[in-house]
């Protein structure tokens, strides 16, 4: 029996392109394969502040999320995050990886910086395999499916929070994607993480895609950093009520409205709801609360 075709996938912010999963799924219908997609670890625009961890993450979500659509269909994939330069990054996982034919993925040439920089020229001048180029047109892929950006931390587990996207996902029209992100507050907060876990573990239960990030710290610069990240068409914003939330004291909902075409909702949650969800992920009743982390 041959061994499969050996496909090395290089993408970052294309990564789950609908025209990159089925470029693959094609070499899949032809034989068997085994597919390694690598992300260059992009530089975000310039403008906010950049926490590292924050690029990182967002791109192994973005990774994740392909990695499973492709499992999905049956097909081997592995992945990682690699050297922000994709060229670097191009080279060094064909010697980890090693492959028979290389898929590069890019944004259309108008908005591409890897073409204007004449990557797929230059990885085809450099290697001896194959190189396919795909183009993903995230705009287009945009009508196949509702991304939702939820914003909160302290009260990301509160169920006026969760039956709100309930409601939102029994509207008619594409299937909903959920991003979660938490802001932690300037003091970070060991619990952010767990909360994060069981707010995704409660919209999978749901049947919904969902994936989410712990952000440093301010939450409008967490925002901002995700529009960036990530492909968005609506804004959730959960908060305590406006004598408790930092974040309202702070017109976080107003500013966050004027920065984005994105329609922005707000939802409250009360410190008693709040603490039912944190108690249900497995927090502690006492613990300390920060006001102006949510």
């Amino acid at each position: 029996m041959d061994a499969p075709k050996r496909i090395l996938v290089v993408a970052n912010e294309t990564v789950g392109g609908q025209a990159l999963i089925d470029a693959v799924k094609a070499h899949a219908a032809a034989g068997p394969v085994v597919v390694s997609v690598v992300c260059p670890q992009n530089q975000p625009k310039a403008g906010y502040v950049i926490y590292d961890e924050n690029v990182r993450s967002a791109a192994e979500q973005r990774l994740n999320v392909t990695l499973t659509a492709l499992r999905a269909e049956g097909i081997e994939a592995r992945g990682q995050v690699m050297d922000p330069d994709p060229y670097a990054a191009t080279m060094d996982a064909l010697a980890v990886y090693g492959a028979d034919e290389i898929i590069v993925s890019t944004h259309p040439e108008t908005r591409s910086g890897w073409l204007r920089r004449g990557l797929v020229d230059r990885i085809r001048g450099d290697v001896k395999v194959p190189v396919e180029h795909v183009v993903v047109d995230l705009e287009a892929d945009r009508g196949q499916s509702t991304s939702v950006l939820v914003v909160a931390n302290e009260t990301v587990g509160g169920r006026p929070l969760i039956e709100f996207l309930e409601r939102r996902a029994a509207k008619e029209g594409p299937p909903l994607r959920f991003v979660v992100i938490c802001p932690q507050g300037d003091h970070g907060d060991p619990q952010a993480q767990t909360r994060l876990e069981h707010t995704l573990a409660l919209l999978h239960d749901e049947g919904w895609e969902a994936i989410g990030q712990v952000m440093d710290p301010d939450p409008f610069t967490a925002v901002q950093n995700a529009l960036q990240f990530y492909p968005v068409d609506e804004i959730v914003i959960s908060t305590f009520p406006a004598t408790r939330s930092g974040w309202l004291r702070n017109d976080l909902i107003e500013r966050v409205r004027a920065s984005t075409t994105a329609p922005v909702e707000h939802v409250v949650v009360d410190e008693a709801e709040a603490r039912a969800g944190m108690e249900t992920a497995g927090d502690s009743p006492d613990a300390k609360r920060q006001g102006a982390n949510a």
